[in-house]
């Protein structure tokens, strides 16, 4: 029995995680991704480029930067508090096999 609860607690404590991962791609500022563009001495370790998902420069110079799409993160979110703890529970189930499956 206590060897459940430890696994209950573990899938919280990782749910919780993911949770805060998805609300701050969902609300967090893009000012990172654009200052990388942008700025030519940029200390890269520093920034938070989370939402940035395709960056391009043209041998013109203009450059173009691809972002995370919000409307989908929020979505999940929408869904883990609609749908609770069980559909919550089976996308951290996918999201972790992914990640084993990856490694």
């Amino acid at each position: 029995m206590p060897e459940q609860n430890k696994g209950r607690a573990k899938k919280s404590s990782e749910m919780e995680r993911i949770k805060r991962e998805l609300r701050k791609l969902a609300f967090g500022k893009a000012n990172d991704c654009v200052k990388l563009a942008l700025c030519e001495d940029v200390d890269i370790a520093s920034l938070d480029l989370s939402l940035l998902t395709e960056i391009r420069k043209s041998e013109k110079g203009s450059v173009e930067i691809k972002l995370m799409d919000r409307s989908k993160v929020l979505e999940q979110l929408a869904g883990m508090a609609d749908q609770g703890d069980e559909r919550a529970e089976r996308f951290l189930e996918a999201l972790l096999k992914g990640m084993e499956d990856g490694a």
